[in-house]
């Protein structure tokens, strides 16, 4: 698939979500023939596990991003306009809606606005990291970027939990402060303090080896063990303690890369062993699109005013926040366009959402829409944000040359 995408200058991340479509329930999969694809949603869902995994591999690659060194150079930006372009984000989105709600109230009701306004928030680490990996994109918009993108996490759980929080009300009449304020305070807490703790663990363990392999072994044994811990749920009383396996894994790889003096080294050869999962998390990420969302007149309405006002959202207010805090002018021009991605935090948000009842599953189909378009979209914008910002730079001629003469070379022999 990137052979045949290549062509049209389109990302990896796009070759492998159209492969996974393909092998999806509704191409490959339609044809019931066993071994061929997916035949259902079901059989997509058995594979789960590779999806947290990846999800908390991306987490701890992004969390090499707050190194303390360059935190300092860039921190402040990094939360002043992650903070604001996500509000702006949520902002923009609950006005779009409301007016749609004015024009179709018994289709669109006030909690399914502010829910959806606060999933607007999340951005896609995934999409984002593979992009800037892919070709190599190296500068300030990029140092900026990552740290920004991690920092969607934190902000879209606490908008969410608020905005989730009033529409239960309004939905059910009765005021859950616990939902709304305690446990997504608890969540964050916890999964902070949980990758740090593990982060530590970490470190100190690696100190035992002096091969870089057992080292490699470990660190890919402990990033697996903090995404399952993270899993787990405990109630007390009318209390949640849970965590964020996105947040918790980010702090992790936060801990280790300025504690422990061989990060770098172990963090550049655990890239190279998670490329083929990161492939296969997409392909999955593909097969579980759903389709069908663009049957729904209502829903493509809704969905593109979503889609376009969480645009405008991201970007203007990127690109406001930037200019508070004296950025250079190509992140003020560009930054808004790499946040455009929507994926992994938006659908555990609208999974949640599925609490409203009947209400819950225009969100949720709203949102498979938006991610439809976001996933195979969002990279493509990405990387041509990162290549007019000078941050993607052209392979030097000598490379390509070199390349071209092994190839020849084999098709020779």
């Amino acid at each position: 698939m990137t052979r045949l995408f290549k062509p049209f200058k389109l990302p990896s991340v796009t070759a492998y979500l159209v492969a996974g479509v393909l092998i999806g329930p509704y191409c490959l999969g339609a044809l019931n023939i066993e071994g061929i694809g997916f035949t259902s949603h079901s059989a997509v869902e058995q594979l789960a596990l590779v999806s947290e995994v990846a999800l908390g591999f991306i987490a701890f690659s992004i969390g090499n991003e707050f190194r303390l060194d360059d935190l300092k150079k860039t921190g402040r930006q990094a939360l002043v306009i992650g903070i604001f372009q996500a509000l702006a984000a949520t902002l923009v989105v609950d006005l779009a809606l409301l007016v749609l709600h004015y024009i179709f109230p018994s289709i669109l009701t006030i909690p399914q606005v502010l829910t959806l306004g606060a999933i607007a928030t999340a951005t896609a680490p995934a999409a984002t990291l593979m992009v800037v990996r892919q070709y190599k994109a190296h500068g300030p918009l990029t140092k900026l970027l990552l740290p920004i993108v991690a920092l969607d996490d934190a902000v879209g759980l606490i908008v969410f939990a608020v905005s989730f929080g009033i529409a239960k009300t309004l939905v059910s009449g009765q005021v859950d402060l616990i939902s709304i304020l305690v446990n997504p305070i608890i969540e964050i807490v916890c999964s902070l303090g949980l990758g740090a703790i593990m982060g530590w663990i970490l470190t100190q363990l690696e100190k035992l080896f002096n091969s870089n392999t057992n080292r490699l072994n470990l660190t890919i044994g402990v990033v697996f063990l903090t995404a399952s811990i993270s899993m787990i749920k405990i109630p007390i009383g009318p209390v949640m303690i849970h965590f964020s396996s996105l947040l918790t894994c980010m702090m992790l790889g936060t801990i280790f890369c300025n504690i422990c003096e061989l990060s770098h080294d172990l963090m550049a050869a655990a890239d190279k062993w998670t490329s083929p999962l990161f492939a296969l998390f997409f392909v999955i990420s593909g097969a579980e699109l759903q389709l069908d969302v663009f049957l729904n007149v209502f829903i493509v309405i809704i969905g593109a005013t979503y889609i376009l006002s969480r645009c405008v959202g991201k970007y203007f207010g990127a690109l406001v926040s930037a200019k508070a805090t004296r950025c250079e002018s190509n992140i003020c021009k560009y930054l808004g366009i790499t946040l455009f991605p929507q994926a992994g935090v938006a659908l555990g948000m609208c999974a949640t959402a599925m609490q409203l009842g009947q209400q819950g599953g225009l969100i949720r189909n709203i949102t498979l829409f938006a991610v439809l378009i976001y996933e195979l979209v969002g990279p493509l914008l990405t990387r041509q944000a990162l290549q007019a910002a000078g941050e993607i730079k052209p392979k030097p001629h000598d490379v390509i040359h070199r390349r071209k003469n092994k190839l020849d070379a084999a098709k020779t022999k």
